[in-house]
């Protein structure tokens, strides 16, 4: 067997966090394009919800075509990494608009695609049974990628809202150099299922895989929703501290929570991790409307922990569903599951954005606590069962 060299997993880690600079790139300058293009405050929910489209069309897309089985996974990485850096950079070049800005993201999104889980493919060609705890430090590069453009507007705060795409373009193409140069192709690598939309009832009758895919449902009702509202929360309750810096810290919190989760469930099992992550979650989400209101200082501490939990258990559910998925479907069960999931981050964001005209801020996140709970009772048939990475 082929020795896996040392710098697979830094590497891997190191494009994953640049390729997904671009996630919330628009979201980081959302204020800025207000003020400057006349955008209406509850363009926030558009913005991101473009991306999640993109991110679901292409998905299919990929999947249906089986894009990156029919060519290195290592080479659509860095080509999407390219073209996904040049949608998020042409927005700096348009003459503004919504409309415009919402079609790029979309195309930001699409190639998000062939970044986020090909990044995943490769790692699977390189990682048999410690797959499950190398996937706790991926979606923690995902995590941090994903606050990074909320960095750079804090970094930058007298740069022009342009030089936040330019750096966020920037790092996603240095993501997409880094694979390509760095990570050959594993020798785990395997072909995929051809995909197959046909196969969603067959799917749905597996009792393991309904409860695990149920209870990542329930978690992704609620994990985009917060991060896409989480600026709006801290400008309007601890209004003395840097928006963006905070921005930041409180999702790229979740790092800890992903990579803690994956040393954990090496000893408990998926399930549990995942369990008792989406309990703090949605006990979160519960006490929002108490926590958010009071001294800054709480405020912020609450938030820094709620950034932990609310990611920490992605990548439990993404082992749980490649575990339960049936074995000759498994690569349509996570295309379908995947593709679900973000289409529910669609809902919960468009849900909190029609709320702001009428919910003050600090009670905008009970409208989550429906995800946690659903999912915990979905979840309920798996904690009996160890599912080790």
């Amino acid at each position: 067997m082929t020795a896996r060299p040392r710098r697979i997993l830094p590497a891997i880690i190191v494009s994953q966090f640049a390729g997904v600079s671009i996630w919330f790139a628009g979201n980081a300058v959302v204020a800025d394009l207000q003020r400057q293009w006349g955008i209406a405050a509850e363009a926030v929910g558009h913005i991101t919800s473009a991306v999640q489209l993109g991110f679901i069309c292409g998905t299919l897309v990929f999947a249906f075509l089986a894009i990156a089985d029919r060519f290195s996974p290592r080479f659509v990485f860095f080509t999407c990494a390219m073209l996904g850096a040049l949608a998020n950079l042409a927005i700096v070049v348009t003459g503004g608009g919504l409309t415009l800005l919402l079609v790029l993201r979309f195309a930001a999104g699409f190639f998000l695609a062939g970044i986020y889980p090909v990044g995943m493919k490769i790692a699977s060609g390189w990682y048999q049974k410690d797959l499950g705890h190398a996937l706790g430090f991926l979606v923690g590069a995902l995590v941090l990628g994903t606050a990074f453009p909320h960095l750079l507007k804090a970094l930058g705060a007298a740069w022009p809202w342009q030089g936040v795409l330019l750096g966020a373009s920037g790092m996603a193409a240095l993501g997409g150099l880094v694979m390509l140069a760095l990570v050959p192709d594993g020798p785990f690598l395997a072909k995929g299922a051809r995909f197959d939309p046909g196969a969603l009832a067959e799917i749905f009758r597996s009792p393991g895989f309904r409860s695990s895919v149920f209870g990542y449902f329930g978690h992704m009702w609620e994990l985009y929703a917060f991060w896409a509202f989480v600026p709006l929360v801290l400008a309007a309750r601890a209004p003395g501290h840097d928006t963006s810096m905070w921005s930041f810290v409180v999702i790229a919190a979740g790092f800890a929570g992903c990579v803690a989760g994956g040393f954990v469930s090496l000893r408990t099992g998926s399930a549990r991790v995942a369990a008792w992550q989406l309990a703090a979650s949605g006990a979160c989400c519960l006490a929002s409307p108490w926590l958010l209101q009071g001294p800054e200082w709480r405020v912020l501490a609450f938030l820094v922990f709620w950034g932990i939990v609310v990611v920490g258990d992605s990548p439990q559910f993404s082992a749980l569903n490649a575990a339960y998925a049936p074995r000759e479907r498994v690569g349509s069960a996570l295309t379908i599951g995947n593709c679900i999931g973000f289409a529910i981050t669609v809902a919960s964001i468009q849900l909190l954005a029609a709320a702001l005209s009428w919910m003050p801020a600090e009670y905008l996140f009970l409208l989550l606590a429906p995800g946690p709970l659903l999912g915990l009772l979905a979840l309920r048939p798996l904690l009996r069962v160890s599912i080790r990475g």
